[in-house]
């Protein structure tokens, strides 16, 4: 049961290894997120580690931990730090990982998750968060070999309908996913994610 923790805490690494490169002239930098600088996808990165910290402390129903913060000139360092503090508080968990996290940001009601469930949501998002900003970089990005069956299956499993569509929503609808994709192109693909994106500028 501690597999998936152990997979979430590779891919966060890789982000944090991928952030480590932003520089300050970086910021402004246009995403995949539609509407979103790189500015505002580190601060939604480092806020959403908050959440999910204080969720697996017990804290997580308190909308003060999901408030967003703009990213400033010490966005990096802020991304690192947040990274620290949820990979701490996932390592506190039991073995057995029955904690029940509140992730008040999600529309399924009540917004309530075993802890390998949500650290499942954890690590598919910093998996696509990842490449989000690698690609924004201008930057290769590779998703590790041991990771392909669990990133599928939880990506797989995020459901492609009206929620896709609805103000806020985590991800937009689905592309067409071809027969020879590769593992990441179709995890991407599902999330609504364009594998060959590039900035316009």
């Amino acid at each position: 049961m501690t597999e998936i923790r152990d997979l979430n805490a590779r891919a966060v690494r890789d982000s944090m290894d991928i952030v480590r490169q932003v520089q300050v002239t970086d910021l402004g930098r246009e995403t995949p997120c539609a509407g979103w600088t790189l500015a505002d996808l580190l601060g939604h990165m480092t806020v959403q580690h908050h959440g999910f910290a204080a969720a697996a402390r017990g804290d997580g129903a308190d909308m003060k931990h999901w408030e967003f913060v703009p990213a400033g000139a010490d966005a990096v360092q802020q991304y690192l730090a947040a990274s620290e503090e949820v990979l701490a508080a996932f390592a506190e968990l039991g073995e057995e990982l029955d904690t029940v996290f509140d992730l008040p940001e999600f529309s399924i009601v009540p917004p309530r998750f075993p802890a390998r469930v949500a650290i499942g949501f954890h690590l598919i998002d910093y998996v696509v968060h990842a490449w989000d900003v690698a690609v924004s970089l201008g930057l290769p990005f590779e998703l590790r070999p041991e990771m392909d069956e669990a990133a599928l299956r939880i990506t797989l499993a995020v459901p492609n309908g009206d929620n896709r569509t609805a103000d806020g929503a985590a991800f937009v609808p689905a592309l067409e996913i071809p027969e020879d994709a590769t593992v990441l192109d179709k995890v991407l693909l599902h999330l609504g994610r364009t594998p060959g994106w590039r900035a316009a500028s």
